[in-house]
Parts: structure tokens; sequence; C-alpha cells
């Protein structure tokens, strides 16, 4: 979707013109796009008629660049992944959810110093969004790109007020066993409420 759409945007566009404007936007931090897969993801939505090839240049020795347009069945698939996503709720997976589901695998005060540590990078993040909101680059940006940031500092924040909240009821020696555990009276192997 991000593709199509600046190519749409931006169009006729260069591969590296469409690279340089996601990483500007951080979106391989926040979108899953790696730079390196953009040119790949250009030549694949081509193959798939979503994009067309305008033209093929090169300037001196520097490599051969392709300048891209977006078709109508890119345009229509756009507009389709675009409405799909304004509309619906769809919760990337996060590792930390998978590792946080094995707490008791964990001794209390790791546990603690894991969910503060992760506040603490929390915390720093906002602190570069903030940073570069408030910078003469993204005076240069679009609106919307800053309101994208303030949305993930939000996000953060709860995160960072979550992260602080369960480190303290792990501290106050809180169980985190599951029940069936806890009326055995034992825990799986490698799970300890200590």
């Amino acid at each position: 979707m991000m593709i199509l759409g600046l190519v749409q945007w931006m169009q006729p566009v260069h591969g590296y013109d469409v690279r340089r404007e996601l990483l500007s936007w951080s979106a391989d931090k926040w979108a899953n796009i790696q730079p390196g897969s953009i040119y790949h993801a250009l030549r694949k939505l081509s193959d798939e008629e979503l994009l067309r090839e305008v033209a093929t240049e090169q300037v001196g020795a520097r490599p051969a660049r392709t300048t891209y347009e977006i078709t109508d069945k890119g345009s229509a698939e756009f507009q389709s992944l675009l409405r799909g996503n304004w509309w619906s709720i769809a919760t990337p997976p996060d590792p930390f959810l998978a590792a946080f589901s094995f707490l008791p695998a964990l001794p209390r005060h790791e546990a603690v110093a894991a969910l503060r540590n992760r506040a603490t990078q929390l915390e720093a993040g906002n602190k570069q969004l903030q940073a570069a909101i408030s910078s003469d680059w993204s005076r240069n940006k679009p609106p919307f790109v800053s309101w994208m940031w303030e949305l993930t500092m939000e996000r953060s924040e709860a995160e960072i007020r979550w992260c602080e909240r369960i480190a303290k009821r792990i501290e106050s020696g809180e169980s985190y066993l599951p029940p069936a555990a806890g009326s055995a009276g034992t825990a799986p192997t490698g799970w300890e409420d200590l």
C-alpha cells in the first residue's frame, strides 16, 4: 500500500525517490518496510501490472534508474488497501507479548528490570520523535507525518505506564503463576514465583 500510494503521489518517480521518502518518514520502523526490499517490491508490483515502467535511464557511471507510474489496476488496489486499513483495526504481532506470556520463567528481579528497561527505551523513542517533530525537518513534511508520530508517542506513553504498573505489582510479590499451577502447589519446570 505504501509503495503504491507514494508512486501515485510522486509519479513519475524513481525507486530511489520512493526509498528516500519512505526512509524520511521512518517507515522502516513503524511500517516494517525494509529499505532493501523497496526495489524488489517495485519490480513485483510492475510484474503484477499494478505499476508500469515508464523509462529506464543511466547517467554516467550511476546504476540505471527506472521510472514508475501507477496503473488503473494499481490505483484501484491502492484504494482498496487504503480503505481496508482505515476502517479496520489490525494489531501487528509484537514478540514482547509472546515473551511476556512466559513471565514465570524469569526471576522477579529480572522481569522488573526488563519492564523498566522497556519503559526507558520507549521514553527515549518518544524523545527522538518529539525532537523530530520540533525540528526544521518536519516543517518540510506534510502535517500528517507529525500526527502519525504523535499517535506513536501516545501509544508509547500508555505502554510506559503499563510497564511501571506491572513492575510494581511484580515487586510487591503479587503471584503471577497460572491458577492451575497455584492450586496444585507446583509450577511447571522453570516457572517460579520468586
